[in-house]
């Protein structure tokens, strides 16, 4: 019996089949789109905190959800934009900027057929591109601008935007860096509380909906309690 069981295994080896057929679509993937690989952000936080990846992915699936149907998106301030491809999975095109050049060269050795988007390096803060689109996105972008800038990039987001856009907003709460790890630390100079934020994004935008995340969870809880905090805008000023 273990010989007939070696040798079922064998041919399904050379024929690249599963034991359940319903799994070798996946082998059919693999084949057309190769392996996917993590990115260069990513892949360091699958290695030193598994989880945390979870909950980045969550904050995306928000954004998707938020920015639903919109046909043109930008991302500022992406990273290696690997979560990215979620918000793609909602809009119809989307267009990712960071200004390190080596992520958006991470971006574009991982390209994909199937999950397009146009990678772009440029500072946000001074780019003049007069580019409008139907959403404008930034997680854990806004704690990295100084609070001298802050204006000029929020003024940048509702220029991006059309009449009729939806700018979102994700941030870790002031609250929460006592529990910060030392490498966030040394990037985060602008945090904020829930209300400050809400009234420094009052400036530029009509209407400011505030919600809460506590790891995966959504929430429009107490916002000293908040972990991490989200902003939908609509309406600009």
């Amino acid at each position: 019996m273990l010989y007939l069981v070696d040798v079922e295994s064998s041919i399904r080896k050379i024929n690249h089949m599963t034991v359940e057929k319903q799994y070798g679509r996946l082998i059919k993937i693999d084949e057309e789109f190769g392996r996917e690989k993590l990115g260069l952000m990513s892949g360091g936080v699958w290695q030193e905190d598994p989880k945390r990846l979870g909950i980045v992915l969550s904050r995306y699936k928000f954004v998707g959800k938020m920015l639903q149907g919109k046909s043109r998106v930008l991302e500022v301030g992406c990273g290696d934009a690997f979560a990215s491809r979620i918000v793609a999975q909602f809009c119809e095109s989307l267009t990712v900027l960071d200004f390190d050049q080596i992520f958006i060269d991470d971006i574009n050795s991982r390209k994909n057929s199937r999950w397009e988007m146009y990678a772009i390096c440029a500072d946000f803060i001074k780019d003049k591109s007069g580019e409008e689109y139907d959403g404008v996105y930034a997680l854990d972008v806004i704690e990295h601008i100084n609070a001298s800038e802050e204006d000029v990039f929020f003024s940048q987001a509702s220029k991006s935007l059309k009449s009729d856009g939806i700018a979102v907003f994700g941030t870790p709460s002031l609250e929460s860096q006592v529990y910060a790890s030392i490498q966030s630390k040394e990037g985060h100079v602008n945090c904020k509380t829930q209300e400050d934020w809400k009234n420094s994004l009052r400036k530029h935008f009509a209407n400011v909906l505030c919600f809460s995340m506590n790891d995966e969870v959504l929430h429009t809880g107490f916002g000293a309690m908040s972990h991490y905090l989200l902003f939908v805008c609509i309406g600009k000023l």
